[in-house]
């Protein structure tokens, strides 16, 4: 009997997953199809079922994290994906910045966990990677008051003011998860959370 759409979307789904957790552990290179799928519980047959190579996986991978909900992996987050300008920027930093997203490797950001992969793999996980970016950067963009004027901001101005924030966050959790002192860790994520949540007013 054949599996269902919903079946193989299921099995999608799970392998993007476990695929993500892999790589977030070990980088995209160290990692081997037939991990990936014994992590997910499937045989390496399986794989192309759904993927060409590993690369498309990896993009997938990316891809799936502009859909993620903090809360539905982090207890004690109050964040409402339905939130919008302000609010939605402040709890995406809140999150962002969270001592649960710091401590949940198998959990990170692309953006923090795999840059230099990013940098070095094709085409199509660069765009993914850059569209992950680009979003981060557009809800900072759609929070950040005014610096001057209190009439609305120029596009541009805005969409600058987003990417700084957004290589503010990126880059102080890339730097708290590169040290074994936690009470360092958490006092480089705390720096850029109070600094960032500053920002935003």
């Amino acid at each position: 009997m054949p599996y269902t759409t919903e079946h193989k979307q299921k099995t999608r789904d799970r392998i993007v997953e476990c695929a993500r957790e892999l790589f977030n552990r070990k980088g995209f290179v160290s990692v081997s199809i037939d991990e990936i799928m014994g992590h997910a519980g499937l045989t390496r047959g399986g794989f192309y079922n759904h993927f060409k190579t590993k690369e498309d996986l990896f993009a997938e991978a990316v891809i799936a994290f502009q859909n993620f909900n903090p809360a539905d992996r982090w207890e004690g987050l109050d964040f409402d994906p339905t939130r919008c300008g302000k609010a939605h920027a402040k709890q995406m930093i809140q999150a962002y910045l969270s001592r649960s997203h710091l401590d949940d490797i198998d959990g990170h950001c692309p953006m923090i966990a795999l840059p230099s992969d990013a940098a070095r793999a094709s085409p199509r996980v660069k765009q993914a990677y850059f569209d992950l970016l680009v979003r981060m950067a557009g809800i900072f963009a759609d929070g950040l008051p005014p610096l001057d004027n209190p009439d609305d901001m120029p596009k541009e101005k805005a969409h600058q003011r987003g990417l700084a924030l957004t290589a503010l966050c990126v880059g102080g959790m890339v730097l708290a998860r590169t040290f074994d002192d936690a009470a360092f860790r958490n006092e480089i994520r705390e720096a850029t959370q109070a600094l960032a949540l500053e920002l935003i007013g």
